[in-house]
C-alpha cells in the first residue's frame, strides 16, 4: 500500500536561533488548560503526549503488511494531533462521507434543540409530535413510541436494516411518512432494531422545531462554534438532511465532535451542547452487538470505557475519555473489526502518563 505519512515535529529552538534572531529572555509559556481548534488542531510528537512513538510506528506498520484500507488514521491526544496518515490518493483536505457517523452528529442537534426548549424532551410522543401528519398502521404501540425510543433504536417498527430498505426509502417522496407509516413488529422500549430510516425523523424534528431547518440549525448551533466550514449534508425530497447518512466532512472536521464530547459538550467557554446530553448520550441504553452497546445515536464500548460513532466502511469517531483519546478514521473496510484492534493493540497501549 502506497502510503503518505504526514509526521509532526515539534521542537524547542536553539541558543543560536534565538540569539540569532535577536529575541531575548526564555520563550513565552504555553496556557494552561485546553486549547480549542477552532481554526485548525495543533500538532505534537507523540512523546510530548505521554505517547510511545515506537508503538504507533508499529501500527503503521501492521496497517501496511495487513494492506488495510484505510483512507486516514488520525489519533489525537490533550488536544494535540501525534499522528496524523492519508493512504493512496487521500489527503487532509478530502471530504468523506461519514455514512451512519452522522447520527451522532444529528443526536447532538436533536440535544441542542432539547436545551433550547424546541423540543420538550426525550419523552416526547413521535405521533404526537408529527400531529400534522396522517399515518398507517397506528395502535397502541405505535402511539406510544416516544424520542428516547427512537434515539436508543427501539422504535418497534418494521424495518430490516440494509439497502433494500435504503433504496425503498429513497424512493418515497415523504421519508417521515415512509417511516411512520411502517408497521409495528414490537412494543417501542422493548427490542433494539438498528434503523438508519428512523434517524431520519430525529433531523426532522430539529427541522420542524427549529425556525430555520436542520440545516441552518445545525450551521448556526454545532457547525459555526465548532469551525466546521462548507461541510456537505445530502438531503430528502422536503429538504431536511438526512439523518442516517448523508454528511461529508473531512477526518480533522470529524474529529471536532469527538473533541467536544470529551469535554462534556463545551467549546472555547460556550456550552454548545449540555453536558447532562453528553452523558445520556454517551452510556448505553440498548444493544447487544458483541461488545458493544448502543445510547443516544452513539455506541457504546465498555472494554475501554470508551463510545464511538460508527459508519459504514470504517468510518469511525472513537473517544477514550480516560486516556485522554480521540481516534479518526475514515476506510472502505467490512467492517471496524481491523480499527478495533488497531485501537486496543497499538493506540490505547501507547499511552505511556
Amino acid at each position: 500500500m502506497k502510503i503518505k505519512l504526514v509526521t509532526h515535529i515539534v521542537g524547542l529552538l536553539t541558543l543560536g536561533l534565538l540569539l540569532a534572531a535577536c529575541i531575548p529572555g526564555p520563550a513565552p509559556a504555553q496556557p494552561a488548560g485546553p486549547y480549542w481548534p477552532t481554526g485548525d488542531w495543533r500538532t505534537a510528537a507523540p512523546e510530548e503526549q505521554g505517547m510511545d512513538a515506537h508503538k504507533l510506528a508499529q501500527m503503521q506498520a501492521a496497517i501496511e503488511q495487513e494492506d488495510l484500507a484505510l483512507h486516514s488514521l488520525l489519533v489525537i491526544r490533550n488536544g494535540y494531533i501525534v499522528s496524523e496518515t492519508y493512504y493512496g490518493k487521500y489527503t487532509a483536505n478530502d471530504r468523506h462521507d461519514l455514512y451512519s457517523c452522522t447520527k451522532s452528529f444529528v443526536s447532538t442537534l436533536v440535544g441542542i434543540a432539547i436545551d433550547q426548549g424546541l423540543i420538550d424532551g426525550t419523552g416526547q410522543r413521535m405521533l404526537a409530535y408529527f400531529s400534522g401528519h396522517s399515518f398507517a398502521n397506528v395502535d397502541a404501540r405505535k402511539e406510544a413510541m416516544t424520542l428516547a425510543d427512537v434515539l436508543s433504536m427501539q422504535t418497534g417498527l418494521a424495518w430490516e436494516e440494509g439497502d433494500p430498505a435504503y433504496i425503498s426509502l429513497s424512493r418515497s417522496p415523504d421519508w417521515v411518512a415512509y417511516m411512520l407509516d411502517l408497521p409495528m413488529q414490537a412494543p417501542p422500549g422493548s427490542q433494539f432494531n438498528y434503523c438508519s430510516g428512523c434517524s431520519h425523523l430525529l433531523s426532522a424534528m430539529v427541522g420542524q422545531a427549529s425556525e430555520t431547518g436542520a440545516r441552518d440549525f445545525a450551521e448556526r448551533y454545532l457547525f459555526k462554534p465548532l469551525g466546521i466550514r462548507q461541510a456537505r449534508w445530502d438531503i430528502d425530497p422536503h429538504g431536511n438532511p438526512i439523518g442516517g447518512w448523508g454528511l461529508q466532512l473531512t477526518p480533522r472536521e470529524m474529529a471536532k465532535l469527538g473533541y467536544l464530547y470529551l469535554h462534556h459538550g463545551e467549546w472555547d467557554g460556550q456550552q454548545v451542547v449540555p453536558a447532562q446530553w453528553v452523558a445520556e448520550a454517551t452510556r448505553r441504553h440498548a444493544g447487544d452487538e458483541g461488545e458493544l452497546g448502543y445510547g443516544y445515536q452513539w455506541w457504546t464500548y465498555p472494554t475501554l470505557d470508551a463510545y464511538t460513532a460508527l459508519g459504514r466502511g470504517g468510518q469511525t469517531i472513537f473517544v477514550v475519555p480516560g486516556a485522554d483519546l480521540v481516534i479518526v478514521t475514515t476506510a472502505d473496510l467490512e467492517d471496524h473489526d481491523a480499527i478495533f484492534d488497531l485501537i486496543e493493540t497499538y493506540i490505547v497501549p501507547a499511552v505511556q502518563t
